[in-house]
């Protein structure tokens, strides 16, 4: 046990480091596009928040998918999941805490994948408050949408 909680302490560690410096390049490649980089965004804002909102969902969810293929890879590494389609199945039904029969993992590292879990469920919602940051800053004036019961 002292092993599953050190490699996972590991990977918390690993995946938050990636996480973080992910956002961060995430944040610097948004304000950079959405002042003029490429040339490619329309000069209307409701397209351009769009396109941004876009970016940022698909951005988020690559993100998201690199922090499974490390577990993956780690859990392939160990012997803890024979095969590479499994070892992602496994990491990604981990990753997102849906839920998984114990048989696809060896008993020894069984408490690696339940900490996976709680190390995605804690990377969705900084994601979550990312996007929700994003989408307030590209529309600061939804609040001024006429309320619907207002005529």
């Amino acid at each position: 046990m002292t092993g599953e909680l050190a490699v996972s302490t590991l990977m918390i560690l690993m995946t938050v480091a990636v996480h973080g410096t992910g956002l961060v390049y995430m944040t610097s490649f948004l304000q950079w596009l959405d002042r003029g980089g490429f040339g490619v965004l329309p000069r209307s804002l409701r397209w351009r928040r769009g396109i941004l909102a876009g970016t940022t969902s698909v951005a988020l969810t690559a993100l998201h998918g690199l922090e499974i293929a490390l577990y993956a890879l780690l859990f392939y590494w160990l012997g803890a999941v024979p095969d590479p389609r499994d070892a992602i199945y496994f990491s990604a039904i981990s990753y997102a805490t849906i839920g998984y029969s114990g048989g696809l993992i060896s008993e020894s590292w069984r408490l690696l994948g339940a900490i996976e879990g709680v190390n995605g469920t804690l990377l969705m919602g900084w994601s979550v408050a990312f996007f929700v940051t994003v989408i307030a800053r590209l529309f600061p004036d939804v609040h001024d949408l006429p309320d619907e019961h207002e005529h």
